[in-house]
């Protein structure tokens, strides 16, 4: 029937990469954000045996420090493959052309298996998510 198309801005997007603090203070408290975009990810809405449309999104993830950003960086692939899976299932489970996406309990999903694979990821941001109807 009609798409369903949800675009959310839960968090501006601050940046391209992992941002370290800015120079030379030195001091105990000047963190910045540490902020990991990861690239869009697309899985199938499978209902009653067939693919019935698609769930997309894009998410940041916040590292705790800069090291656990570069760490996260270089854990990209992994970390993708464990989010696919939680989509995957997600979907399979939550998303349906009748409904619109539950993006609290997909943030509580995806969140879960990103700690589960790097637990210097402090939040799992969901910067857009829509579904349609293929």
């Amino acid at each position: 029937m009609a798409a369903l198309a949800i675009t959310s801005a839960l968090v501006p997007f601050l940046g391209a990469g992992a941002q370290a603090s800015g120079g030379g203070g030195g001091g105990a408290g000047a963190e910045g954000l540490h902020l990991v975009p990861m690239e869009e990810i697309t899985v199938p809405v499978v209902e009653f045996d067939r693919v019935t449309g698609a769930l997309r999104f894009k998410l940041v993830l916040e590292a705790a420090n800069a090291e656990a950003a570069a760490k996260v960086t270089t854990e990209l692939p992994a970390l993708r493959a464990a989010t696919v899976a939680a989509a995957l299932e997600f979907a399979r489970l939550n998303v349906s052309g009748l409904r619109a996406v539950d993006v609290a309990q997909m943030d509580h999903d995806l969140t879960a298996a990103i700690h589960a694979s790097a637990p210097g990821v402090s939040r799992v941001l969901i910067v857009e998510v829509g579904a349609n109807r293929g």
